[in-house]
């Protein structure tokens, strides 16, 4: 038997024949190092202007107040936390790919644990914007740190979970830049070795010294995992209190303990989903099939699959308990979401979010990348509705008719929402512009024994069972990245 610790009959990481370490460098660093495409650039342009959308109906919002939103006495919150909601939830993907994988040693996150990094700090920061923008006062935000400030003694309210909010998302956010910067460091020192001039003066300051010895790399694998083990339980806890916001009140429809699992399940359900978005289409742009491969779609769309199983289940529990309870306002709370003037948004929810992800147990589907890239954007879509489902028909009809009350979204609702979309892809533009989308370092480790190359290898020593080796190449017929023709004599 050939001496590999990878079995043959395990599909690849990464694809490709005559791969090399400087080619796989090469092949990464080239969006890095060259000038961006006209596919970049188009992306770019349609950003900038949501970014500016959203520079315009935030700078309205901060001048005039949130009377420009569309809130009323009844619907006081609306949009801004279902927006809000909606970003932490986006952010969870990022670091259960990176830390949790690392944790539990599943090397398939390799390959897209840096852009999933790297869209965790983007949405947090788009989270962020609604925190601020929602106070009211954003001027005095810093109100909700602990900070000597000119009013004499501040003391807030610890019970709070809004103020659980502020320390959990700043922690959250605070972790999650460290893991992803510091993943960085041996790349950076890569495109500093390969830099001139300007360009490699401040790579070299970015790389922070990186040397590359033997001393280096232990210290980085050991504050890898110790960041990996701090961020792991983050995924749990960071979403578990933003369900808080809602669990802790007393109205029908958001004081329910099945709130946090419920919670952080949606989050990696929408987290998984919008990685998918992001990285189905640099895969194309930037030529990154070899390394972001049909087994890394398929075992996303597992995972898609799987949590949006669970958040269906939440669905028909929240109905169960409300139905089981007796209470009658809990239980109008949940027949007017279904019937009532919101029902077009819960039918949007139940159809995005429980129909549409079980078309993933279809093998073919599963594997079909148009597919699952438009479905990846439906189950997006659907987690929005989710949230603003759980908001406002929750507060619109309360226990006395004559508050009832509609919410209507003003344009600058619409504009600092999809300005905030805007941003968030403006600044992941400009990351895979300047920094690999892609580990260097990480995918290198897959080279010797989880690569299509190594595993040809081990079939042209024939050592291997004919069983096994029919079974690997059957495996590899889904993949858009290999050529069967080199199969075919084996």
């Amino acid at each position: 038997m050939a001496h590999h610790h990878e079995s043959i009959i395990r599909e690849p990481l990464m694809t490709g024949k005559d791969m090399t370490y400087a080619r796989i460098t090469d092949e990464i660093l080239l969006p890095v190092e060259n000038k961006p495409n006209k596919a970049w650039w188009i992306g770019f342009i349609v950003s900038a202007l949501g970014a500016m959308l959203w520079v315009v109906s935030i700078s309205l919002t901060f001048w005039y107040g949130l009377g420009e939103w569309g809130l009323n006495k009844t619907v006081g919150w609306a949009w801004d936390i279902t927006g809000f909601v909606w970003w932490v939830g986006i952010g969870h993907a990022g670091t259960l790919i990176s830390a949790v994988l690392l944790v539990f040693s599943q090397n398939w996150r390799n390959s897209i644990n840096r852009s999933a990094e790297a869209m965790t700090i983007f949405a947090v920061i788009c989270a962020a914007t609604y925190i601020v923008a929602h106070m009211g006062r954003p001027w005095l935000a810093y109100f909700t740190l602990p900070l000597p400030n000119q009013y004499g003694s501040l003391w807030v309210n610890w019970n709070s979970a809004l103020m659980m909010d502020v320390f959990a998302i700043s922690t959250y956010f605070s972790v999650s830049l460290l893991f992803w910067y510091t993943g960085l460091l041996p790349d950076i020192a890569s495109i500093r070795d390969r830099a001139k001039g300007l360009r490699r003066r401040i790579y070299s300051i970015l790389s922070f010294g990186w040397t590359g010895s033997l001393k280096t790399w232990q210290r980085f694998e050991t504050v890898s995992l110790i960041l990996a083990g701090i961020s792991t339980p983050l995924v749990l806890s960071v979403h578990t209190i933003v369900s808080f916001d809602f669990a802790t009140s007393l109205e029908p429809g958001w004081h329910t303990t099945i709130f946090p699992p419920y919670f952080v399940a949606g989050a990696i359900f929408s987290g998984f989903a919008m990685v998918q978005t992001l990285l189905l289409v640099t895969r194309k742009v930037l030529g990154l099939e070899n390394y972001i491969t049909m087994f890394h779609i398929e075992s996303m769309n597992k995972i898609i699959l799987l949590t949006g199983s669970i958040v269906g289940v939440a669905y028909i529990t929240e109905f169960f308990i409300a139905w089981y309870s007796g209470v009658e306002y809990e239980q109008y709370a949940f027949i007017n979401r279904a019937t009532g003037p919101y029902w077009w948004a819960y039918w949007s929810m139940m159809s995005c979010n429980v129909i549409s992800p079980q078309l993933f147990w279809s093998s073919k589907l599963r594997r079909n990348i148009p597919f699952s890239w438009a479905l990846s954007i439906v189950v997006n879509i659907g987690m929005w509705f989710e949230r603003f489902v759980i908001i406002v028909t929750s507060l619109h009809r309360d226990y006395i008719p004559s508050s009832w009350a509609m919410f209507y979204p003003t344009w600058v609702d619409v504009g600092v929402f999809i300005g905030s979309i805007g941003v968030f892809f403006t600044l992941f533009l400009l990351f895979i512009r300047v920094l690999p989308s892609v580990a260097i370092a990480e995918v290198k480790l897959l080279l010797k024994t989880a690569s299509e190359q190594a595993k040809m290898k081990q079939i042209k020593e024939g050592h291997l069972e004919p069983a096994e080796v029919q079974y690997y190449k059957e495996s590899l017929t889904k993949y858009d990245s290999v050529d069967m023709a080199d199969y075919e004599n084996v």
